[in-house]
């Protein structure tokens, strides 16, 4: 049995602002060999490390069911609007990826405007899901 939601890398933070998530399911049209949503994962983690960012939790997950526009990632935080993103490449959008993360997470509400955001993240926006109430999460 597999588990939906890997407890998170935060590289030993004690807290994080942001968590990117990532769909290590997804196949991309690829059939055999590794899933390039696992290969996503191993490159960001591998960057993360490499540059000390110590406010972004990276999480593997299961499946974003996003499985027609692979690889998803997906951008959270307690209080903020969270972004389901897809169509990204490991190769091409590391740097893309980490880049949103971070504005993400300097925001106070999770909104980063369009023409602030890289390109793969003005373009590959599947969703943009509202905070949950505070009296709903405990906060």
């Amino acid at each position: 049995m597999t588990v939906p939601f890997a407890q998170p890398d935060c590289l030993d933070a004690p807290s994080s602002d942001v968590t990117l998530l990532v769909c290590v399911t997804c196949r991309n049209g690829e059939s055999d060999g590794p899933r390039p949503g696992q290969l996503l994962f191993e490159a960001l983690r591998s960057r993360l490390i490499l540059t000390g960012a110590r406010n972004i939790c990276l999480a593997a997950v299961e499946c974003l069911s996003v499985c027609k526009r692979p690889c998803t990632v997906a951008l959270a935080a307690p209080g903020k609007w969270t972004y389901v993103v897809g169509d990204l490449d490991r190769d091409a959008n590391i740097d893309d990826i980490i880049e949103a993360a971070t504005r993400f997470a300097a925001t106070h509400d999770g909104i980063v405007p369009w023409r602030d955001r890289p390109k793969p993240f003005r373009k590959g926006v599947i969703s943009r899901t509202p905070p949950l109430p505070t009296q709903l999460t405990g906060s």
